[in-house]
């Protein structure tokens, strides 16, 4: 009983793996020239699976549509919305976002939304990737 893992393991071990290379298809084999070739748009990285309706990624914000009520900053549970007092806009901080949907929720002129853009890894918390203005 004590071993009885052990077929298993050993047959994992002679498979192939299911999973999916990711960000690219095959597995590049220098990656810094593969994220050159990203930049200069000779290669794409492409998400694992398709994101399904509904999914909560990065805020879109239709900055026209906005009017000041200042409703998303009140149930922002994380304090990642900033209020801009000059242009009476708001400055979403996606590194302290937690991707809740309340702002999306309350906001009475819905001009926010979720987007399927889910990959916001950077390595400044306030680059102009992790804010939305």
């Amino acid at each position: 009983m004590k071993f009885s893992m052990l077929p298993q393991v050993f047959g994992q071990m002679f498979k192939k793996p299911f999973t999916n290379k990711f960000p690219a298809k095959y597995a590049p084999d220098n990656v810094t020239g593969f994220l050159s070739d990203v930049g200069a748009g000779k290669a794409s990285i492409n998400p694992p699976v398709e994101t399904p309706p509904g999914f909560r990624g990065k805020i879109q914000y239709d900055k026209e549509k906005c009017i000041g009520c200042k409703l998303c900053i009140k149930v922002c549970p994380t304090g990642a919305i900033e209020f801009k007092e000059e242009e009476k806009k708001i400055k979403i901080y996606l590194a302290r976002c937690c991707f809740c949907s309340q702002c999306n929720d309350i906001c009475p002129v819905n001009c926010l939304s979720m987007g399927s853009e889910f990959l916001l890894a950077d390595t400044d918390k306030y680059s102009k990737a992790m804010t939305v203005e």
